[in-house]
């Protein structure tokens, strides 16, 4: 990936009563980070699509696309100051994820974690993670 050119990537934001479904990183940049699934749009594939694939491969959970939540623009720098990623991040709701998640392609842990841990800290979470989730309950209840 060149760092000169911004990465449109996907959030799935699949939310159950007092809970989150989230994964830990297993790669940079967030490695050992929970956080949403998600990940990179392909060539050709929308938003939606990206999601619910992105919500299948690293949970192997099952949805149906609900309204986007936001966007979010993350830029990672080195300690030089040079610039690692520039990733620009959509979150779509995910509705009607059921079940329990297993952790596949690159999440290490996928679980469906509490509001109150989320709210916490209890975790060691990506950025924002807390700010959607609050911002997904507004929206969705």
């Amino acid at each position: 990936m060149s760092p000169a050119a911004p990465v449109l990537g996907v959030l799935a934001v699949a939310l159950r009563p007092g809970a989150a479904l989230l994964v830990q990183r297993a790669n940079p940049p967030d490695q050992g980070l929970w956080g949403f699934p998600g990940g990179k749009v392909e060539a050709g594939e929308t938003v939606v699509d990206a999601a619910l694939r992105e919500l299948a491969e690293e949970t192997g959970l099952r949805a149906c696309a609900g309204p986007q939540l936001g966007s979010k623009e993350i830029l990672h720098h080195a300690p030089d100051g040079r610039l690692l990623y520039h990733f620009f991040l959509v979150a779509v709701a995910c509705e009607g994820a059921e079940g329990e998640p297993r952790a596949a392609d690159d999440a290490a842990d996928a679980r469906w974690v509490p509001d109150a841990e989320i709210k916490a800290g209890a975790l060691a979470l990506s950025e924002g993670v807390p700010a959607l989730l609050a911002a997904a309950r507004a929206r969705l209840g």
